[in-house]
């Protein structure tokens, strides 16, 4: 079994690229980063920038238990992973054979968070976000830019289509393996 992990800001075509890739290949397993609590998750993620952006401080042991259960049981030849650090985390790149960054640019990622995740509030609640986001936010965007990216195995134009992004994705993981 083979486990390739897609990366990308928030935003940026994780989860969407994930479940498409699964529709259509064959005997595939995924997780979802988003699917968990994990201790030392980073609330202020301006601070942690400024403290040097450590990947390690995430406790990801209950996503690492559930690598090991789906490998163990030895039932799908790939385990797809929606996961944003790509091989930033010590204890998960131990596990990962590919990993895969969309590589969507901010103002996109921006946007498609506002719709996706702000359909049912007031401008002015939409104004005070993107504040938050220009002041202590967008740095930590920036920051997976300098170190996902780079420490990825293939990058992926986020400007493409998903369907682009998708076909990309699986001639990666039939062939770049």
């Amino acid at each position: 079994m083979k486990v390739i992990a897609i990366a990308a800001v928030t935003a940026g075509g994780k989860t969407t690229t994930v479940k498409r890739v699964k529709k259509k290949l064959p005997n595939v397993q995924t997780l979802y980063f988003d699917d968990y609590e994990f201790e030392g998750a980073v609330d202020d993620f301006y601070q942690w920038v400024l403290d040097g952006a450590d990947y390690n401080i995430w406790n990801l042991k209950p996503l690492e238990k559930d690598i090991l259960k789906i490998k163990n049981a030895g039932n799908c030849d790939y385990l797809i992973l929606d996961y944003p650090f790509a091989y930033c985390n010590e204890q998960i790149r131990k596990y990962i054979d590919v990993a895969v960054f969309i590589d969507t640019p901010l103002d996109i990622a921006l946007a498609r968070r506002i719709l996706r995740d702000m359909c049912d509030v007031s401008g002015e609640e939409i104004r005070s976000d993107l504040r938050r986001y220009l002041e202590y936010a967008r740095v930590a965007f920036v920051q997976m830019q300098k170190d996902i990216l780079p420490s990825s195995d293939y990058v992926i134009d986020g400007t493409e289509s998903m369907e682009s992004i998708t076909e990309k994705i699986i001639n990666i993981i039939k062939i770049g393996i």
